[in-house]
């Protein structure tokens, strides 16, 4: 795949992410091969960053900052030796930029997880915002602001190989021991979980077996996985972040939610886009239809995560939280 082909590609994700489309197409025009991704969209957030320190106010330095963080994550989506230190930078620049912006918002962290925990203190619910196989909590950040407007807290967080935990821990597939520690680390009693993509199998397993979990969204979540047809690219990442093939193999066998879709006590809305068929991905119409309490909506003309489709679901979604959780 060449250089546009690959950015075409992932057209919808950056700019579902919060890119703005004629920068992207400017950035990414420029690039000669595959391998330039990285690095380009390093220099773009840093220009943020710059933006940041010569703003004439605490808002604007803040916005900027907002942008450096997006900028630095869709970094890591090409193949790029120095991801790591973009995800850093994303980790930072969304540290000052709430820092600014937000200042009461906590950063939480244990073990396996590190976040934001964001809104008021007496909010009448919190939603866990849960990452995937590639993504990170700066790349959900208009999810986590229409929940906030809605006037839930929310924490955005990077779990076992996500974000700024993806250089020092690996994947696991038993999620619902993370978000334990995190639902323990919010003091919560219940939470309400949006998942991603992979991250829509984790909150599915979660939702399962923790039962501080009280309502549960998934987006372009798998409901099974299998290794033989999932692309080279999938792969790819799955090793990388797993520890190895061995590893890889063995997460994706466990990526099966048939024996545990019926014990998802509370409501659940899965959401797919019609248009996202991945090889060896199985979409979440079986885990709505086999839940006890499943809803399925599904946005015929989306993608995977639905970023060319954000009006027919992000509204749904978060309005249907904000009831689930608060009455």
């Amino acid at each position: 795949m060449n250089a546009a082909e690959y950015a075409a590609a992932q057209w919808a994700r950056a700019t579902g992410a919060g890119l703005d489309p004629h920068e992207y197409r400017r950035v990414t025009e420029g690039l000669e091969s595959v391998a330039d991704w990285g690095p380009a969209f390093r220099r773009t957030a840093r220009g943020y960053v710059r933006r940041a320190e010569n703003a004439g106010s605490h808002v604007s330095a803040g916005q900027h900052l907002l942008m450096a963080a997006r900028w630095f994550h869709v970094a890591t989506l090409g193949p790029y030796e120095g991801a790591d230190r973009a995800e850093a930078g994303a980790d930072d620049a969304l540290a000052r930029a709430l820092a600014l912006l937000e200042p009461d918002a906590r950063r939480l962290s244990g073990a396996e997880f590190t976040g934001w925990l964001r809104g008021p203190a007496d909010a009448p619910g919190t939603v866990i915002v849960v990452p995937g196989l590639d993504s990170a909590k700066e790349e959900f950040l208009d999810l986590a602001a229409a929940l906030l407007e809605r006037g839930l807290a929310v924490f955005a967080m990077d779990g076992p190989g996500q974000g700024a935990l993806r250089a020092t821990t690996t994947k696991r597939a038993d999620y619902h021991h993370v978000i334990g520690q995190v639902i323990d680390a919010l003091g919560a009693t219940r939470v309400g979980l949006v998942g991603l993509s992979l991250g829509g199998y984790y909150a599915a397993e979660t939702a399962a077996l923790e039962p501080r979990v009280a309502a549960t969204a998934t987006v372009s979540g798998p409901f099974r996985l299998d290794w033989a047809e999932l692309p080279q690219p999938v792969r790819d990442i799955l090793v990388q972040r797993t520890g190895g093939a061995e590893a890889a193999r063995a997460f994706t066998d466990q990526v099966d939610l048939a024996g545990l879709a019926a014990r998802i006590e509370g409501p659940l809305l899965t959401v797919d886009g019609g248009q996202d068929v991945i090889p060896g991905v199985t979409n979440g119409e079986p885990l709505a239809r086999l839940a006890p309490h499943g809803t399925y909506l599904s946005v015929p003309h989306g993608d995977h995560l639905l970023g060319n489709a954000r009006p027919d679901w992000l509204p749904v979604l978060t309005d249907w939280i904000t009831h689930a959780l608060t009455g």
